[in-house]
């Protein structure tokens, strides 16, 4: 009785648009006990993308519910907090009707007086800073100083077929290599050496398929496998040689291939 194993991998619904001229780094094979010889019957290209984040530099403006919990905590807090050492010294002074001191009481009254005005005063002229920076206003997506509080995805350019794709890094993995590796390669390859990132583990945190066209599976070459790993942003900066851009999530969805989008929406968290 010959037994026919069979390995392969369960396939999605893709855009066939990317990638020619890449050598298959995955195979699906099929063989039976009694042969000794590999019937290749299907090809893949093994790709690892980064997925580099840069968190957020300052909070979030807050919410019309959460303004008001705060308002009402602060309520509550004022309502129950015990009378400040600053007040009792006030009230003290105040009770004091000696008329040995009362010269004393009006000098120490009017310092306490002239300390709140200038308390006053500088809180008056304290003015909290833009969340909005001016290069953001440029629109210089390039920057990493804008959308403080929101968190941002790099994007770089890259050809895929016969066309220029904003996607997250991405390159195809080498000999040899674990997927991990391919992952530090890739950023290395194109986003210059002065980029610090911390990786989080060693394991992929998404997936994406896609075929290729008729013409490339008659050949043999079924389509590419991306894993995508996702990283922080630490230091450093982009190579200049590099068309990148730094967006948001909103950003994200209208310049990116909606497929692409689809399979990245499923690990990164929203803002």
């Amino acid at each position: 009785m010959i037994f026919k194993t069979i390995l392969s991998l369960r396939t999605l619904n893709g855009i066939p648009f990317l990638l020619t001229g890449i050598s298959p780094t995955f195979k699906v094979i099929s063989r039976t006990s009694s042969e000794q010889n590999i019937n290749v019957v299907g090809k893949w290209d093994l790709l690892s993308a980064v997925c580099l984040e840069r968190h957020p530099i300052i909070i979030k403006p807050m919410l019309n519910i959460e303004v008001r919990y705060q308002k009402m905590l602060q309520q509550i807090e004022f309502e129950g907090s015990m009378i400040s050492d600053f007040d009792i010294q006030k009230q003290k002074k105040r009770r004091q009707k000696s008329e040995t001191f009362a010269s004393q009481n009006m000098v120490s009254n009017q310092t306490i007086q002239d300390l709140e005005d200038s308390w006053e005063e500088e809180l008056t002229k304290f003015k909290f800073a833009s969340k909005i920076n001016e290069i953001e206003e440029d629109n210089a997506v390039v920057s990493l100083k804008r959308k403080l509080d929101k968190n941002l995805i790099l994007l770089v350019e890259q050809k895929i077929g016969d066309s220029n794709l904003w996607i997250p890094p991405q390159s195809v993995r080498k000999h040899r290599e674990t997927m991990i590796q391919t992952a530090h390669r890739t950023l290395q390859e194109l986003c210059g050496n002065n980029i610090k990132v911390k990786f989080y583990g060693n394991a992929p945190i998404g997936f994406y398929q896609y075929k290729y066209p008729i013409s490339m599976q008659e050949k043999g070459q079924n389509g590419a496998k991306i894993f995508y790993f996702l990283a922080k942003y630490i230091s450093g900066d982009i190579s200049s040689s590099v068309n990148h851009c730094w967006l948001d999530r909103k950003e994200l969805r209208k310049v990116i291939h909606p497929a692409i989008h689809k399979s990245l929406s499923k690990f990164l968290l929203p803002d």
